[in-house]
């Protein structure tokens, strides 16, 4: 548990530098954003304790907002991910899969991998946009953020994933 505990410490802080740092700086067209911290909520394996994972989001969540000046944006969104991670991951293993199985395209496959990132950034930049933008007065430009975070967010968390053993 301890090591489980150092290397999502170590983890959550290069994705936290790494966001703050770089991503944060990059907009293409002005509305897409790479949002790559969500990966720290898709990896907790199968089994994880669900407040830990509560925990941990909510955490992560208010760094980012420090970091990012979105007071409450990344945090509320995050959280959300972060509850409804274990029950979408339910829907993408196996029935009698380990319990303490972890999430990863070479373990799920790369098809259910695909599918539960997309399902869960989707969530994440749509919620994110909406408490962000907190009006549908220009809905085009909130529907292209969505868009385009949840596309540039998706392919450079299956580039990490690629390079992950």
């Amino acid at each position: 548990m301890a090591i489980d505990i150092l290397t999502r410490t170590l983890i959550f802080l290069v994705l936290c530098l790494a966001q703050a740092l770089v991503l944060n700086r990059i907009q293409l067209f002005h509305c897409a954003t790479p949002l790559l911290y969500v990966y720290f909520v898709l990896t907790f394996r199968r089994g994880y304790p669900k407040w830990a994972i509560l925990l941990w989001s909510f955490v992560m969540g208010l760094t980012i907002d420090m970091f990012a000046n979105t007071p409450g944006v990344a945090t509320g969104s995050l959280t959300l991910i972060g509850a409804l991670q274990p029950y979408v991951l339910e829907l993408f293993l196996p029935h009698e899969a380990d319990e303490h199985m972890p999430v990863k395209a070479a373990v799920m496959g790369w098809g259910n991998f695909v599918t539960y990132t997309f399902l869960l950034v989707l969530l994440f930049c749509l919620v994110f946009f909406t408490l962000e933008t907190f009006s549908f007065f220009n809905w085009l430009h909130w529907l292209e953020c969505i868009g385009g975070s949840t596309l540039l967010t998706i392919v450079l968390i299956l580039t990490l994933e690629n390079t992950r053993k």
